[in-house]
């Protein structure tokens, strides 16, 4: 197997109120067939209905409960715009479940989970900067 992340589906209990809170944090995909793709940078995010994922996957349908175990990120360029994206998803109605601050590794990062509970992390990290059209270059931790 390729070391490479093609598409990440993430399973959602009301489409329409799925993508809009994802369309009023400026993202724009297209919706086929009860599916919404986005192109984000390299790699597909698409929003689909949670009992079909489920069921496409081969397991039982059921209630999202707790922490699923994983998290997405988003990197950005600065501090203001960890402050500045969490405060648009609070408008959106995405719910803030961990204020931006400076983190035990030393960055600034804050979280928040969609209105389906898929957690979140924005952070600001300069050991790990942003290329022009967003994408990072992991660092060498050999030397750490």
């Amino acid at each position: 197997m390729e070391q490479r992340i093609t598409l990440i589906t993430l399973g959602v209990s009301d489409l329409a109120r799925a993508k809009g809170f994802y369309e009023a944090l400026g993202w724009r995909g297209q919706e086929v067939e009860e599916t919404v793709f986005f192109q984000a940078g390299g790699l597909g995010l698409i929003l689909w209905g949670r009992d079909k994922l489920a069921k496409d996957c081969g397991l039982e349908p059921g209630p999202a409960v707790g922490f699923g175990g994983i998290a997405l990120a988003h990197n950005v360029r600065s501090d203001v715009e960890v402050d500045a994206l969490l405060a648009a998803v609070e408008r959106a109605g995405g719910t803030i479940t961990k204020p931006a601050t400076i983190n035990a590794i030393g960055f600034y990062s804050g979280a928040f989970v969609d209105p389906d509970g898929h957690a979140w992390e924005i952070a600001h990290n300069p050991g790990f900067p942003l290329a022009e059209d967003g994408s990072i270059t992991l660092p060498d931790f050999g030397d750490l």
